[in-house]
């Protein structure tokens, strides 16, 4: 059986994003998408998803390149002279490993996310981070601890085959250190009782994930449950936008004839991760 999840990244960065996602929704196979809390647009997504009752959303938390919840003097070893996290993800994820106070600021900071999403009224149906920071295992351990208290039963887990996108392309290739760090991940979450899907789709070709690509990744999807996340966007240029990535091509992609047929004749099960968890449990699933 194959179960997927289609999620979009950075729900609330732009209007442009929330167009994108609001559409892909509506309009084509998207089933989930993250919320920054922090983000410009945020109550826009918010208002808009409470409209799309259909549209499961979960909290995409920000750590890196992005702007704190809290002031930026209650989390000073986080940000840079001008409030906003810092960029250098190896040097910040380090003092993040070693120090005490920067833990403390790191949880601080994680709680008034989870609290931010809690304020907004939508349910949690699952968590992840930019960047995949959350793979760093102080952030990790911190979100599970946190998240728990806050209802998280659901995380991404950045574990992407390299066998099926060669099927593809056959020049794509992972990285093996994010493959390490994902499968301690996983068994992180195994541990704590947290579900996640058996691979995601969406690393190594992260912001072009195009209509070509995207079909042929349904067109071979293991059995199992997998998540194939995206950033659209309805236009190219918009405050936050990422340096050459296909954003409109992405929303093509997820509002394409082709995509939506290959989910009907490939009997693929579409849902969010609040869905397949309750299948996993024994529960009822809406349709």
């Amino acid at each position: 059986m194959k179960n997927l999840i289609v999620t979009a990244d950075d729900f609330g960065v732009a209007r442009e994003v929330n167009d994108a996602v609001e559409q892909a929704h509506k309009e084509g196979i998207l089933t989930a998408a993250s919320l920054m809390v922090s983000a410009p647009e945020t109550a826009d997504a918010v208002q808009r998803a409470k409209g799309m009752p259909r549209l499961r959303v979960g909290l995409h938390l920000v750590l890196v390149e992005g702007r704190p919840m809290l002031p930026p003097a209650a989390v000073p070893d986080l940000v840079d002279s001008g409030g906003l996290f810092r960029t250098d993800m190896v040097r910040a994820g380090i003092a993040m490993f070693l120090l005490p106070k920067v833990r403390r600021q790191l949880a601080a900071e994680i709680e008034a996310q989870f609290n931010a999403f809690a304020a907004t009224g939508l349910e949690l149906d699952h968590v992840n981070a930019h960047k995949h920071f959350h793979l760093h295992p102080t952030v990790a351990d911190l979100v599970v601890r946190i998240g728990r208290v806050f209802g998280m039963k659901a995380m991404r887990v950045p574990y992407e085959p390299g066998e099926v996108l060669r099927q593809i392309e056959p020049a794509s290739r992972g990285s093996i250190v994010v493959e390490l760090w994902a499968r301690r991940l996983r068994r992180r979450l195994a541990a704590a009782g947290i579900f996640s899907p058996d691979r995601v789709f969406g690393l190594a070709w992260s912001g072009a994930m195009t209509t070509a690509r995207l079909t042929s990744l349904l067109a071979r999807l293991p059995d199992g449950t997998s998540e194939i996340y995206l950033h659209p966007a309805a236009g190219p240029k918009f405050v936050g936008a990422a340096p050459g990535y296909l954003y409109e091509q992405e929303l093509a992609a997820l509002i394409s004839s082709q995509a939506i047929d290959l989910t009907k004749k490939n009997n693929i099960r579409m849902g969010a991760f609040g869905n397949f968890l309750r299948r996993a449990e024994g529960g009822t699933v809406a349709a």
